[in-house]
């Protein structure tokens, strides 16, 4: 883990197991979930998951989802959200399915004290309409997926830093880059000053083998390529 980085790693998932691994070995410094995660999880029971989930990591931040797609279910979900733990954070999906925005229901839950962490974001208009409905005495997340905007052929970079720029003009606004595809997205994130990044487990992982020798990562190649041909039993002659 390189120690000089200073955006935070949040590790994204919905597998205890993965989560409690990740953990433990104090490269993260918070977590995120989302509906689809759980889904591919096998999670069940999304109250019954989140409460375990805020009993092995108190001490950390912690991200859970409403799952309505109407405003008024919304905020009934967050009440509940927010009552799992000082440590909790209600993520919150800048629009419905019907592209109706989530702004009003932010603000009220904003007026309640209530730290959100605003999810699905793409565009630098949204960015800029979830900080201003922000309320500055609470600590907030503004999740801008970084990734998705790449999987459509746009540099994210431009986007990213005009987002930096934007969260610093509010107090308790803090940027994170989402839906990260490769390790060399911390470094990405870092650079511009983004306050935190999602990384899956496996990106987790790669963090304990940062700065090898490229060398060796070379002869690791090729002694991987080779136990492959072993243990398949390929033959060209």
């Amino acid at each position: 883990m390189d120690n000089n980085l200073k955006v935070k790693i949040y590790a994204d998932g919905a597998v205890l197991s993965d989560m409690l691994s990740a953990y433990q070995s104090g490269f993260v410094s918070g977590f995120t979930t989302n509906p689809s995660l759980m889904k591919k999880a096998g999670v069940t029971d999304y109250v019954a998951f989140a409460q375990e989930v805020v009993e092995e990591i108190p001490d950390l931040p912690l991200s859970f989802e409403v799952f309505a797609d109407d405003f008024e279910t919304m905020e009934k979900e967050a009440e509940k959200i927010h009552s799992f733990g000082p440590n909790v954070f209600i993520k919150i999906p800048i629009t419905n399915t019907k592209g109706e925005s989530s702004i009003p229901l932010i603000r009220k839950l904003e007026a309640k004290g209530y730290s959100l962490n605003v999810t699905a974001i793409l565009t630098t208009e949204q960015v800029e309409a979830t900080v201003e409905a922000l309320n500055p005495e609470v600590e907030n997340i503004v999740s801008v997926f970084a990734g998705r905007i790449a999987d459509t052929g746009r540099d994210p970079i431009p986007y990213m830093k005009k987002s930096v720029a934007i969260c610093r003009s509010k107090k308790g606004a803090n940027l994170l880059w989402a839906s990260s595809r490769e390790l060399f997205n911390v470094y990405e994130a870092d650079r511009l000053g983004v306050d935190i990044i999602t990384c899956t487990p496996e990106i987790v992982g790669k963090l304990k083998k940062v700065g090898k020798p490229l060398e060796q990562v070379s002869l690791d190649t090729v002694k991987g390529f080779n136990k492959d041909i072993q243990a398949l039993g390929y033959s060209i002659l």
